[in-house]
């Protein structure tokens, strides 16, 4: 679990990733008046700074003085923006009913994807089974006068893959 310290280290990161914005108000564009306000960087952005920090976390343990040192000394210091943990993440393959993890077993996965949706990561290695299923879409959709659309169903079969 991340430090009571780590929090100004989100929320710097957070921070740092913002841009001022501003809107002119007046009399045929003019700017007579001018607002401007904190705007946060988009959601993915801040997502993928985020994700990077939480990868690159430093792993710590407390001393019996109660102060952090780093579990591994051959590693730089974090700085004060950095992200550092004293207890391991939890293993989100398995059930585990404490930590709310509900486990992979019986995903979906997407077997052609090296994302985190990919069958090789979230089957964690135990492999995956292969099914086929029926999909019904609505298809050749078609507006009328006036006014609602009219669409046929198609019918797919298509190949499902889901987590051992």
């Amino acid at each position: 679990s991340f430090s009571r310290n780590n929090n100004a280290g989100l929320r710097g990161a957070v921070y740092k990733m913002a841009d001022v914005a501003c809107k002119c108000h007046g009399v045929s564009g003019s700017c007579s008046l001018k607002t401007c306000w904190l705007q946060l960087a988009e959601f993915r952005k801040v997502g993928d700074r985020l994700k990077e920090k939480y990868d690159s976390a430093a792993a710590m343990r407390v001393t019996r003085k109660g102060r952090l040192e780093l579990v591994n000394s051959r590693f730089t210091q974090p700085t004060p923006e950095d992200l550092v943990y004293v207890d391991p993440s939890p293993d989100y393959c398995l059930r585990n009913e404490s930590t709310g993890s509900l486990g992979t077993q019986g995903r979906l996965c997407n077997k052609t994807s090296e994302g985190m949706d990919g069958c090789e990561l979230m089957c964690c290695g135990r492999g995956y089974n292969q099914f086929k299923s029926v999909q019904v879409e609505r298809c050749h959709c078609k507006f009328h006068w006036c006014c609602f659309v009219k669409c046929k169903k198609c019918t797919e079969i298509v190949d499902q893959y889901i987590c051992k």
